[in-house]
Formats: structure tokens, C-alpha cells, sequence
């Protein structure tokens, strides 16, 4: 007796959903899964003043830059730093743009480029361009210097870190790593 195409294919789909169904059973009465009494993943939630919610997300710990400055790359820095030339140029006795030239600006003080207007918010700290408040800034200018100008931000702590190695070489005398 010879069976077609059809129904061989038929009988061996009829077969194939018998033991699935078949080990979904055996498996159910094999291992019973039971509710948590408590979630395992616990979620902060604080009240605002307007009594909202809001989740509280446990920021993940940030590495210093200082730590990814060791592993950081002058070619990957020039190759990020390259969204900053719209904006403020890297030559030597370059113009300022919309920005500031860049040259010597790590271990430069903030806002002393010569012939650049800077904002009120840079001018009133008074320190100069280190490592970890350069990484601040570039994380997030608005929140570093309220008030301050630039509103670009580099999110990734690996293109801060790279692009401040480049900045620093970009410089007559280099500020040492530390």
C-alpha cells in the first residue's frame, strides 16, 4: 500500500503536535511552577511633590575617567572629536567658531580663549580645563555650567575619554597623564 505525499506529511504533522503536547504534559506534572510571594527584581519608587511616581533608576556606577583614560585611543579621539568642528576649531591659531578654538585646552583655564565671548556660567568657576571636569562638562555642559552656551554632549564615557586624550595632545605642552 503506497500513501501520497499529502498524507504522509499530514501523519507526520499529526505526529509532531502529539509529542509536543504530549511533553508539555509529562513536563506540567513533572515540575509545578508557583507564584513569588515577592518580586525578585525590587523597583524603587519615590513620590514626587505633585504626587506622581517616578522610578528611581539605579544609575549604573560610572567608571572615572581617569580609568578609561588608560585605554582610550588618540585615532578614535580624532575620529569622535569630529563632531566638535562644527562648532569650535583644533588648529593652532585657529579661529574661534560658535565655540572656542581647542588648542591647549586641557590644563587651559575655563574660559580663557583669547577673542572668544564666553557665557557668565563658565567665566564664574575659575578653574581650569582637568581631566575629570572636562569629562563633566562633555557629559553634560547644562548641568556642569547652568547657563553655559554648549548644549552638545557626548553620552559615551569611552568618546568623552577619547576625546580628551586627543584634545590633550593637541597641545605645545601636553598636560601629564596621570
Amino acid at each position: 500500500m503506497h500513501f501520497s505525499f499529502w498524507e504522509k506529511s499530514g501523519f507526520a504533522l499529526l505526529i509532531a503536535a502529539w509529542v509536543v503536547w504530549g511533553s508539555n504534559q509529562i513536563g506540567n506534572t513533572l515540575v509545578h511552577a508557583e507564584e513569588l510571594a515577592e518580586n525578585a527584581y525590587k523597583i524603587e519608587v519615590a513620590e514626587k511633590d505633585d504626587g506622581d511616581a517616578v522610578l528611581l533608576a539605579s544609575a549604573p556606577v560610572e567608571e572615572s575617567v581617569l580609568v578609561l583614560m588608560a585605554s582610550a585611543s588618540v585615532e578614535k579621539g580624532e575620529k569622535a572629536a569630529k563632531k566638535c568642528l562644527g562648532c569650535h576649531s583644533l588648529k593652532k591659531g585657529g579661529a574661534n567658531k560658535v565655540g572656542p578654538n581647542l588648542w591647549n585646552v586641557v590644563g587651559r583655564n575655563q574660559g580663557a580663549a583669547k577673542g572668544y565671548a564666553y557665557s557668565d556660567a563658565l567665566l564664574s568657576l575659575g578653574t581650569t580645563w582637568t581631566y575629570e571636569n572636562f569629562n563633566d562638562f562633555l557629559k553634560n555642559p547644562k548641568e556642569y555650567a547652568p547657563g553655559t552656551k554648549m548644549s552638545f554632549a557626548l553620552k559615551k564615557a569611552s568618546d568623552r575619554a577619547n576625546v580628551i586624550l586627543y584634545l590633550r595632545e593637541n597641545s605645545d605642552n601636553p598636560l601629564p597623564l596621570p
